[in-house]
């Protein structure tokens, strides 16, 4: 049985009102956490869900700030989430996360304003801190065990997505739907 993402968004009112920004971990949340060689032009390469990215799109149009943060540096996630979706943050190359949460504090945002996802102990200190943090199923026990949500969907079939709608249905974000007669 498909979660009620409608319900479950209730269950998480409070803290899914407040959240201003949204980060997301890349591999393993925002991909199925596969990488592949792509070349020496191209390097290191992933595939990403286009489910994911149209919800980052809805979010960065209701005003809600989007970003990834990754441990991986590679020119395919460069021009998918900053030239090609033109996410407000995009960090990459460094597994200790935490400078790049910070970076995101000084523009302003408090934690409990911050969603992130991640699903490896390197992630923990975010999703500690995170007014609203979550994971995938395929996270170790010590990572769901810190997270307020755990999606039903797994890397590569859009979990980023799920938690995306939750703030939707929470925050009251729909997307623009046009008449075929329009």
């Amino acid at each position: 049985m498909v979660r009620d993402l409608r319900a479950e968004s209730k269950r998480f009112s409070e803290k899914l009102k407040k959240i201003k920004v949204t980060l997301f971990d890349v591999d393993g949340i925002l991909t199925d956490g596969s990488v592949y060689w792509d070349g020496d032009d191209l390097g290191f390469n992933r595939s990403t869900n286009t489910l994911d990215g149209y919800g980052l799109k809805m979010l960065r149009k209701a005003g809600i700030k989007v970003g990834v943060i990754t441990g991986g540096n590679s020119i395919g996630v460069l021009k998918r989430f900053k030239d090609n979706l033109s996410l407000d943050y995009v960090f990459m190359g460094n597994e200790d996360k935490r400078e790049a949460f910070k970076a995101v504090m000084k523009d302003g945002y408090k934690a409990d304003e911050i969603l992130y996802m991640g699903d490896e102990f390197f992630d923990v200190p975010l999703l500690k801190k995170a007014g609203f943090s979550a994971t995938v199923p395929s996270a170790s026990h010590e990572i769901q065990e810190v997270v307020d949500y755990v999606t039903e969907r797994y890397p590569g079939q859009a979990p980023a997505r799920e938690v995306m709608d939750l703030i939707r249905y929470e925050q009251g974000i729909i997307p623009e739907i046009p008449d075929f007669e329009g």
